[in-house]
């Protein structure tokens, strides 16, 4: 359960309010409308050269292509796998005094925010009930936070609870709490 990962964590007279987990499996973003069909492009561009290259030049582009394949297949398909797996292990958490997330190796992170230092707080919620909840603006896309971004959203930099169920109440709940902490 949830808890069990936060309990050594919390503070004298804190308690958790509501735990949960990400939603599993693929999650799609609207960053993947154009991410998608671009892979699909690099991944047949890159096959056409290096098939075309090794054919007059040899081993050469064929190493160079395979590298390219490489790339975009883990940008075709494996990022959805390394996204779902480090979702796998992922906790959330809601105190009455902060929000918890707590990400596995081997990309492991703890984050706490304090409630009442919550600067931004939006709900983006999907017909279902199920929603992703963000703390804070979004880190602008740089290259390298944009590739970040790219590789799945739990590495997004920004914090957040991706696709739980029931999230309208879960920030509903945090709204709540944040209200009675700042009164």
């Amino acid at each position: 359960m949830a808890d069990d990962r936060f309990t050594s964590r919390l503070l004298s007279g804190e308690r958790i309010l509501w735990s949960g987990n990400p939603g599993q499996g693929l999650l799609l973003t609207e960053a993947d409308t154009f991410a998608i069909p671009f892979s699909l492009l690099w991944c047949g561009f890159v096959v056409y050269w290096t098939i075309g290259a090794s054919r007059t030049a040899g081993f050469g582009p064929l190493l160079i292509g395979a590298i390219f394949i490489c790339f975009g297949l883990y940008n075709l398909v494996g990022r959805f796998l390394v996204d779902a797996w480090i979702r796998r292990d992922l906790s959330y958490a809601v105190t009455n005094r902060r929000i918890l997330i707590a990400r596995p190796a081997p990309f492991s992170r703890f984050t706490a925010l304090n409630l009442e230092q919550l600067s931004e707080v939006n709900l983006k919620e999907r017909t279902n009930g199920r929603g992703t909840i963000r703390f804070g603006q979004r880190v602008p896309a740089g290259w390298a936070w944009g590739y970040y971004r790219g590789m799945g959203p739990a590495l997004d930099p920004t914090p957040q609870f991706l696709a739980i169920g029931d999230a309208r109440r879960v920030f509903d709940l945090i709204q709540r709490t944040a209200r009675r902490d700042n009164q």
